[in-house]
């Protein structure tokens, strides 16, 4: 493995993730797309606790020694909180969908089970106003680390986001 990129399979994880993330921001706001947005969600849920797995038992690579203390410290805070995002807006997926009446598909393949939840409790309040709210911070979260990515190949030139290709 060359140590200073990510290992195939967390760079395949982290792609597939990206990508259905970005679809299902986008899908979340169209409301015929939501029995693909509820199953891409679970496919999402499922792929970042196995990342999640991934990397604790991986090591990153090194970040480029040109990077500030405050920036490597920033850079860690903010794929924390990507990661609380990749599980927590899924899980609250899950907990709104399973108050709903129709039965929760995983693309048609099978049902997935649902929660005991039952609409207007105040656990599916939470979830639900945290979904909201969340798909927004999400897709700041999003648009900073890609552009957080694009500064350092770009105008840098230290080699970050090539560690992720």
């Amino acid at each position: 493995m060359n140590t200073m990129k990510y290992n195939a399979g967390a760079r395949t994880l982290h792609w597939i993730i990206a990508l259905l993330i970005i679809g299902n921001l986008a899908s979340g706001l169209l409301h015929f797309a939501i029995p693909v947005h509820k199953a891409i969600g679970l496919t999402v849920l499922v792929l970042s606790l196995a990342r999640l797995g991934w990397r604790m038992a991986w090591k990153a690579p090194p970040y480029p020694a040109s990077m500030s203390r405050a920036e490597v410290g920033l850079a860690h805070a903010v794929h924390g909180v990507l990661y609380l995002f990749m599980i927590a807006m899924p899980l609250s997926g899950w907990i709104i969908a399973s108050a709903g009446k129709y039965p929760l598909s995983w693309f048609g393949v099978f049902e997935w089970p649902k929660l005991a939840v039952v609409k207007g409790s105040a656990i599916y309040g939470a979830g639900h106003e945290f979904h909201e709210i969340g798909g927004w911070v999400l897709l700041v979260l999003v648009l900073g680390h890609i552009a957080a990515a694009l500064r350092h190949h770009f105008m840098l030139k230290d080699g970050v986001l090539r560690r992720m290709l």
